[in-house]
């Protein structure tokens, strides 16, 4: 299977809308409210809509405050929905429609939405899941793993370094050990001694730090392609990077590049979607409104792809 969203622009503009700094969602009175600010405010504690992220939108549209304002096309700012697709890559058949906020914590969330409703309703459990780097978080790799499903993702990494150092990829993990090893053969440890504070460990974010011992690094003959401008080096292990180098092996295989390919599918059913069925813009407001005309058009491009792969019969012509 691969996943996907697109923005798909709200029915609201900037006109009719109030920077975050005026903006009080206390103040409103849903018995006055028309349905669209109903259904902002019950969606609230949503983790698709207003509990995705604490950060709150630069500007809320007064018709429709659940559609979120972004620039994420590089141009000019705009109201939007995010469109979430979740399609089978054998025939490129939408197994599952989200409509989210545009922002990538939604969209990202709204995977784990997908693939659960899909399990329960269809008995459908994929082998493997395909998409993009936004996808390749550490929390979302590690809820793959968990489930057996393999990530066909490439990884969300910031560890990589510009300068010319060595970054965390050049130094080999020894999960026997609980150590890494540089290239030059030297460990670095988290810990060098048994503590008997059980609050010494893993940080609550589930971040843990090995170090190398001082006297080793400056001795290195290798220290400036290192850690130049520090004593020692020391790397920060995340909480899922167990399930970050799975993604890493698998990026290596040959199945990767056809995954690659393959997620092309869910792209061009986008593009289907705004340029021959012509849905760049909604007609309708709110959570319900945006996922009600995302599910209705997404049965449309199932029934097109059903008529190609079961043609009509041929009816025999009388001579």
């Amino acid at each position: 299977m691969a996943i996907d969203a697109s923005l798909i622009e709200a029915d609201a503009n900037k006109q009719n809308s109030t920077p975050k700094e005026d903006w009080d969602a206390a103040s409103i009175d849903p018995a006055d409210a028309p349905r669209a600010v109903r259904e902002y405010l019950e969606t609230l504690d949503e983790a698709a809509f207003g509990a995705a992220s604490e950060v709150q939108p630069k500007f809320t549209s007064h018709s429709d405050p659940a559609s979120q304002w972004t620039a994420a096309r590089k141009g000019p700012a705009f109201f939007s929905y995010s469109d979430n697709y979740l399609i089978d890559t054998d025939h490129g058949v939408i197994v599952d429609v989200e409509a989210t906020r545009s922002i990538r914590q939604a969209e990202v969330g709204s995977t784990k939405t997908m693939l659960d409703r899909v399990k329960t309703r269809f008995d459908l459990h994929p082998q493997r899941l395909i998409a993009d780097t936004a996808y390749g978080t550490g929390p979302m790799l590690g809820w793959l793993v968990d489930r057996k499903i393999a990530p066909h993702i490439p990884v969300f990494d910031k560890s990589g370094r510009s300068d010319g150092t060595w970054s965390r990829a050049d130094f080999k993990w020894d999960a026997e050990s609980d150590q890494y090893v540089c290239p030059e053969g030297q460990a670095l440890k988290q810990f060098r001694r048994n503590y008997s504070d059980p609050n010494r460990g893993p940080s609550s974010e589930g971040r843990a730090k090995y170090r190398a011992l001082k006297l080793t690094c400056q001795a290195c003959p290798s220290k400036q392609k290192c850690c130049p401008n520090a004593d020692a080096r020391s790397i920060t292990r995340e909480e899922h990077e167990d399930a970050r180098q799975v993604a890493r092996d698998i990026a290596k295989t040959k199945q990767y590049d056809i995954s690659m390919k393959l997620r092309k599918k869910v792209e061009m059913l986008f593009a289907h979607l705004k340029r021959i069925l012509g849905l760049g813009r909604l007609r309708l407001r709110g959570p319900c409104g945006a996922n009600d005309e995302f599910l209705l058009a997404a049965t449309a491009q199932n029934l097109r792809k059903l008529a190609k792969i079961f043609p009509a019969p041929q009816q025999m012509r009388k001579a």
